[in-house]
């Protein structure tokens, strides 16, 4: 079957927040140049339907996780205008489909980064500032029973976004050895560190730039990219409030209505 036959179907899950069965048993799990077609046909639809990209996340950053749906790179997906929620504000559960919530790092680029063979130093070089942020992930797959190919045709399983509201350079927090808490109606239930996403955020942020200029759109300036997890996702449900810190880098907030 072509791209967009399994694109509409996933188009019809968001649409109707019904969930379907996984993608790869008919794709399989190893073409990943297929499962970004099928994820690039409905960026286009969404643009074309007046959404602006803001930006990138990244995913599966955790080597277990890797190990687990049997891959050894992580994916990416799109960062749209429209799925940010504001810090400190709510969003109803009738907006998500599967939700849960992740910790991570997020950078805003400050120059473009187009050139061959990129390195840590040309990332340093290009990050404005970095500021604590919640993914709110969503799957259109049931169950959550995904493998690579999967996820990245469901744009990476992405939802929506919160950012904090505490800019800071590189060079005024530790992106590596920061601790992260994320607390749930006050209890504790994910931590980690900057070192648990791929060792780094920026290695992480690394891997999407060169790949990104690997398919000939590169990361531009201004763009927002949310670097993966920085500890394990927690399940959301009516009336929860999530709260994140990251050392050195600032508090985030988001609750979840019915």
């Amino acid at each position: 079957m072509k791209a967009e036959h399994f694109a509409e179907r996933l188009r019809k899950a968001s649409e109707s927040r019904v969930v379907i069965d996984p993608l790869r048993d008919e794709i399989g799990v190893t073409d990943l140049d297929f499962a970004y077609q099928i994820q690039n046909i409905n960026t286009k639809l969404r643009i074309e339907a007046g959404a602006k990209i803001v930006g990138k996340k990244i995913g599966l950053t955790s080597k277990a996780v890797q190990s687990q749906l049997g891959v050894d790179q992580p994916d990416f997906g799109i960062l749209f205008h429209d799925k940010e929620v504001l810090n400190g504000s709510s969003i109803s559960l009738k907006d998500l489909m599967q939700p849960k919530v992740e910790a991570e790092v997020a950078f805003v680029l400050g120059d473009d980064l187009d050139g061959d063979g990129l390195t840590i130093v040309d990332l340093l070089a290009s990050i404005d500032y970095a500021l604590p942020a919640i993914e709110i992930v969503g799957s259109r797959i049931k169950n959550w029973d995904i493998k690579i190919t999967d996820t990245i045709a469901d744009n990476a399983s992405a939802s929506h976004y919160v950012l904090g509201h505490t800019p800071r350079t590189l060079d005024e927090f530790d992106v590596v050895a920061c601790q992260m808490e994320m607390k749930k109606n006050g209890e504790l239930v994910s931590q980690g560190t900057g070192a648990d996403c791929l060792g780094s955020p920026l290695n992480a942020t690394l891997w999407l730039a060169n790949k990104m200029i690997e398919l000939g759109e590169p990361l531009r300036a201004g763009e927002l990219i949310f670097s993966g997890a920085l500890g394990p996702m927690s399940n959301v449900q009516a009336n929860d409030k999530i709260s994140i810190k990251i050392e050195g880098l600032g508090h985030v907030s988001v609750s979840f209505d019915d």
